[in-house]
């Protein structure tokens, strides 16, 4: 990071909050929030990038080479974030401060800010001494590990696909005990600090248990699944519930009653929840590529809009070729002349195009100086073999097309849609 970039990110003064507003910027999904003390706030996106906010002008943090689908402040001026590299970066500088055998879901700052856990799909739970010390994996969850938080003491609960909810001791690396057995994954942890752990799960379950045993205390389940986004406000008022049918669930959990149920999106989930460091505000993200903010004591106005991405459009409204582009690629590459922080590069002037030459896009070593050349042939093979056979290597995700008349459809479309002037 450039030296004049970083003054800006220390000197700038902290977000407003108390109106509906929207941060716009990044080139794909929003996938977490996180604010700092000060107000500052940061946004993890699919498009491997991490945005850091003072008003609607961001700081651009880049440096993961897959989606990024976590971010925790360690203080005011340190951030860390992790994605599907693996990797888990501390800024200023991203640095790779630790790495996983599968992509990371989650991330936890321990109460004295030396360390940093991350929740990964490889099944393990890092531990990330801040100082720079080796870190260590706790080992003892069956299937990925979804979210982890820390008690005041020091101590550590995790949440998994397994469905189980554990304890453990950091100091130690030893499992203490379970908390929870649910019967479906659990993708989300919130512990207040008044002795209460709330939790979400794949089947929509919503519930407040004791953390030290298990034993419930609420439960706010609806008919809505999967949970995928819990938050705390900073007073410990209210307790955020974000959906896969793209809802808001506010609950006073001084009353243990849902003070709001407030439809956010209509079209996708909620992915990332976040009060504003005042409580006054609550901030989402999800499909749209936008940050969306509210009031929290007025959230019954704008809903999270914009544009009709094309992975969204009816299939029935499009023919097979545009399709395929927008169930396989529109998520990742834009049509336009430039990348537009999307995950891959622009496929504008596709057909002819020499693979890793893009100027505004940062690819992967493999694809520097590649003799592969974008045509009829070579993107059926990328399509038939899938990424991972054709370019091993390469940051596109795996995926294939196993059906050839699809993929003649799909290089149909393309061609016509990437040829400059072209049309859909």
């Amino acid at each position: 990071m450039r030296a004049a970039l970083l003054a800006a990110l220390l000197l700038s003064a902290p977000a407003t909050a108390q109106d509906f507003f929207t941060l716009k910027g990044h080139g794909g999904p929003i996938m977490g929030i996180a604010v700092a003390r000060s107000g500052r706030i940061a946004t993890a996106s699919f498009d491997n990038a991490v945005g850091l906010w003072q008003g609607p002008a961001p700081q651009w943090l880049d440096g993961h080479e897959a989606a990024v689908n976590a971010v925790a402040f360690v203080d005011d001026n340190r951030l860390v974030s992790a994605g599907d590299d693996f990797t888990l970066r501390l800024w200023p500088g991203g640095t790779v401060l630790g790495r996983h055998q599968g992509k990371i879901l989650g991330l936890a700052v321990s109460p004295d800010r030396s360390l940093v856990a991350s929740a990964s799909w490889d099944g393990s739970i890092g531990l990330w001494p801040l100082d720079g010390a080796p870190g260590r994996l706790l080992q003892g969850h069956a299937q990925g590990v979804n979210a982890v938080t820390f008690a005041p003491d020091g101590r550590l609960y995790s949440a998994s696909v397994d469905g189980t909810i554990r304890l453990w001791d950091t100091a130690t690396g030893t499992e203490l005990r379970e908390i929870v057995r649910h019967g479906f994954g659990v993708n989300e942890l919130v512990l207040s600090p008044e002795g209460w752990l709330a939790y979400g799960a794949v089947d929509g379950v919503t519930r407040i248990v004791d953390p030290e045993t298990g034993r419930e205390i609420a439960d706010f389940t609806l008919e809505r699944r999967p949970i995928l986004a819990l938050a705390l406000s900073p007073d410990g008022s209210r307790l955020a519930v974000g959906d896969g049918e793209g809802y808001i669930m506010m609950i006073d959990t001084q009353s243990w009653q849902i003070a709001t149920d407030f439809r956010a999106t209509l079209r996708g989930p909620v992915w990332a929840l976040a009060f504003s460091a005042d409580g006054l505000n609550i901030h989402a993200g999800g499909l749209d590529e936008a940050m969306y903010s509210w009031p929290v004591a007025a959230m019954d106005g704008d809903r999270m809009a914009g544009a009709q991405p094309s992975f969204l459009k009816k299939p029935e409204e499009m023919e097979n070729g545009e399709r395929q582009f927008a169930r396989k690629c529109s998520i990742c590459h834009s049509l336009t002349p430039d990348s537009g922080r999307r995950a891959g590069p622009t496929l504008h002037g596709l057909f002819g195009r020499q693979a890793g030459s893009v100027t505004d896009y940062r690819y992967s070593e493999i694809l520097d100086g590649s003799p592969i050349v974008w045509n009829e042939a070579s993107i059926n093979s990328l399509f038939d073999l899938g990424p991972d056979h054709f370019i091993p290597g390469s940051k596109m995700p795996m995926q294939r097309i196993t059906d050839a008349g699809d993929r003649a459809d799909l290089i149909a479309f393309l061609r016509r849609a990437t040829a400059p002037g072209g049309t859909k």
